[in-house]
């Protein structure tokens, strides 16, 4: 037989390439679990793979007896975990755990005991590189420290010098009245604008009294306030007063004062900022007409919006009253991150143009509201048209393409109308009902609209309302895990059980486990709850292995948001080892939209699922989505297809025949078929006759409590099968 030590290099086949990817997935996944990995999980497992095979190649380098073997390659990858953040001692640990199993399983390094030396050998080696690399990182983060310190002092007394004179400059180039006194209230600096508002020159003006030059009716109370600044009882002075002109006028000001500290924290100064109270003001009124309209558009803001909708309501006509209308263009951020904002923004000069010409013949109110959404209030007239007609109206006139650039852009909108409400309406609450009517229209799809129904808007209501609240029951473990048995149908066995939710809000009653995950999605719940169910489950089924020694599967669906979170592998495998649950009795179930539609990580968390040898198993809702063409090339272990499809269908129909066809195709795939929602014997039967394995449904039991379970066990297995 050949010595090993004698075989050269040689470029590795398919078959040893697919083992070392395999073996580097594993390190990958055990790493990411133990701290942070400045990389997306591909690139990391990327960049373990190239590790891998150098230390294969090093493994091969470190047995020709005319090398002395290579350092070079060891010393890169060890200074590349070092990047990574894999340099602790636990990293390190679980490197030397998987690499040191791994690489004597590997097919290329065979019979084990024959490259066993090496290996140790190229692992030490790794690990003194390591380390090695950790230590000089910290090395290097200590001298850039020192000398960081060093910069900071340096620089803080540059900017010291700096700053001083800053405010000098800042002092003297001010419009603004700069007043620094002694804490007696004695002049120490005065500026160019402090001396032209009071008529002096600012070195007549140091070292005078500073409230010699308050009016003196102002003049004890001024004082009690800086007495007051000093003490610390307010932080900063800042009123109207009056000074005295260098001819004994008057002069309105606004004043603001500061207590300035020097050393020990300890008051040194009071500086004290004028400002003409004539400009001030018409700067006011300025600044509050910009507060009220948009500055792109010119129209009314929200505020502006809500207040002049008050008055209208109250004045409109008895009869035929107001009507309200929120509209948001589709997509908008297309245009914005595809053409730049000032493509975005000419684009919306152009909607509110078109919204001012369409609306001039009416007497209305238009606002432009937060990024692309817009409100306009019509006060109806005799002849103001139909809600239909005028949102007809508004979306045909602004889908016409506007030209920016020589771009022509053109974006559905979507509208939510609140027509006639009563007159005695509050503007928020027709503001809130718009808004939820516009909510229901986008839900729809782009270009749609939607008049607001009180009767929908209070189940909406009431539906938002349990989605804030589920949280807080979750928390106080008022959700609750619910099972229902998962049956052979050749002899009506209890193979598993699914694990669902089950909610019981007061006064509401209780909730399915697709009521619940619906509510979950809508506030982020979902992920947390998942883990907590999947735990939940578990726990269960590992409880009825040991005191019933009973061997069951648990099925667990995902939502698509679960199916495509980038840590679902980090939250299952830590329920796994938590629980001691074997991977492959865990049947998790992924929605075949979210695969179709690629979301995210989703087709990813599939493979990797199968790689840690839980069974996947994929939901098929229909029979248009060509779901089990897509299944063909994924490591799926079954199909999961609704009873539903039955409903309504002939046995002797084209479709009867074609559901009975599904089981085979899924077969053909290699993957089991789990029938959801068998309600009678005679839809068992059916599928039974298709070829499907498992079913779960009302016909063997409903969704129940660990104890009520438990009990069918036994009995479940001595049922006649379905004839």
């Amino acid at each position: 037989m050949t010595d090993p030590g004698s075989l050269p290099f040689q470029e590795p086949s398919e078959n040893v390439r697919r083992e070392r990817a395999l073996l580097a997935r594993k390190w990958a996944y055990l790493l990411g679990g133990i701290g942070y990995v400045p990389l997306v999980h591909a690139s990391f497992e990327a960049e373990l793979a190239a590790l891998l095979d150098a230390l294969c190649a090093e493994v091969y380098e470190s047995g020709q007896e005319h090398s002395p073997g290579s350092t070079g390659s060891l010393e890169a990858a060890g200074a590349r975990l070092a990047e990574l953040n894999c340099a602790s001692g636990q990293a390190i640990t679980v490197t030397m755990g998987v690499l040191g199993k791994g690489l004597l399983t590997l097919p290329e390094f065979q019979p084990a005991e024959r490259f066993a030396e090496r290996v140790v050998g190229v692992l030490g080696a790794l690990a003194a590189s390591v380390v090695v690399a950790a230590q000089n990182a910290t090395l290097a983060q200590q001298e850039s420290l020192k000398l960081s310190m060093l910069k900071a002092v340096r620089d803080a007394k540059y900017e010291l010098r700096t700053a001083q004179a800053r405010f000098d400059e800042v002092a003297t180039s001010s419009a603004s009245g700069i007043l620094v006194t002694d804490l007696d209230g004695k002049l120490v600096t005065v500026n160019a604008a402090a001396g032209v508002m009071l008529g002096h020159a600012p070195d007549e003006l140091t070292g005078c009294d500073l409230f010699e030059l308050v009016h003196p009716d102002y003049k004890l109370v001024l004082r009690e306030d800086y007495r007051a600044l000093l003490t610390g009882e307010v932080e900063r002075i800042k009123q109207s007063q009056r000074l005295l002109h260098r001819d004994g006028e008057p002069v309105s000001v606004s004043l603001t004062a500061s207590l300035l500290r020097g050393a020990g924290d300890e008051p040194s100064h009071f500086v004290t900022v004028v400002e003409d109270g004539t400009e001030l003001s018409l700067l006011q009124n300025e600044l509050s007409k910009q507060a009220l309209h948009d500055v792109l558009t010119g129209l009314p803001n929200r505020q502006c919006f809500g207040t002049r909708m008050e008055n209208l309501l109250g004045a409109a006509d008895p009869e035929l009253g107001v009507t309200l209308l929120r509209l948001e263009l589709d997509s908008f951020a297309v245009v914005r991150n595809g053409l730049g904002e000032r493509a975005a923004e000419q684009l919306l000069i152009a909607v509110a143009k078109r919204l001012k010409s369409l609306m001039a013949k009416e007497k209305a109110l238009l606002s432009r509201f937060d990024g692309a959404e817009f409100a306009v209030l019509v006060e109806n007239g005799p002849g103001t048209p139909d809600p239909v007609r005028l949102v007809h109206e508004l979306r045909q006139a602004l889908t016409e393409p506007t030209y920016v650039d020589g771009h022509g852009l053109a974006l559905s909108v979507s509208v939510g109308v609140v027509n006639r409400p009563a007159q005695d309406r509050e503007a928020a609450d027709l503001l809130r009902e718009s808004h939820q009517a516009l909510r229901r229209a986008k839900a729809n799809g782009h270009g749609q609209w939607e008049l607001f129904h009180p009767e929908q808007n209070r189940l909406d209501r009431e539906t938002d309302a349990l989605a804030a609240i589920m949280p807080g029951a979750f928390e106080h473990g008022d959700v609750e895990a619910r099972y229902r048995p998962l049956v052979r149908l050749t002899d009506g066995a209890v193979h598993g059980v699914e694990v669902q939710l089950s909610w019981d809000p007061p006064g509401v009653g209780p909730l399915s486990d697709q009521h619940c995950r619906r509510l979950a999605e809508k506030t982020g719940l979902m992920l947390s709850l998942g883990e907590w169910l999947l735990s939940t489950g578990c726990r269960q089924v590992g409880w009825w292995r040991q005191r019933l020694d009973r061997d069951l599967r648990l099925l667990i669906s995902l939502s698509p948001h679960q199916a495509a979170d980038t840590d679902l592998l980090t939250r299952l495998v830590g329920v796994l080892e938590a629980t001691r649950f074997p991977p492959e009795r865990l049947l998790v179930e992924l929605p075949m939209l979210a695969l179709a539609a690629d979301l995210g990580e989703t087709r990813d968390n599939l493979g990797a699922l199968a790689d840690l040898g839980v069974r996947p198993v994929i939901s098929v809702r229909g029979l248009g989505d060509g779901a089990l063409a897509l299944v063909a090339d994924l490591p799926v272990h079954g199909v999961r297809l609704d009873c539903g499809l039955l409903d309504g269908i002939a046995p002797d129909s084209p479709v009867a025949g074609l559901l009975r066809d599904l089981p085979e195709l899924a077969h053909r795939t290699g993957a089991d078929v789990i029938v959801d929602g068998l309600a009678t014997a005679d839809q068992a039967r059916f599928w039974l006759a298709a070829g499907a394995e498992l079913a779960v449904g009302d016909h063997y039991g409903g969704p129940c409590r660990p104890d009520e379970l438990a009990g069918i066990f036994g009995d479940r297995g001595q049922e006649e099968p379905p004839a």
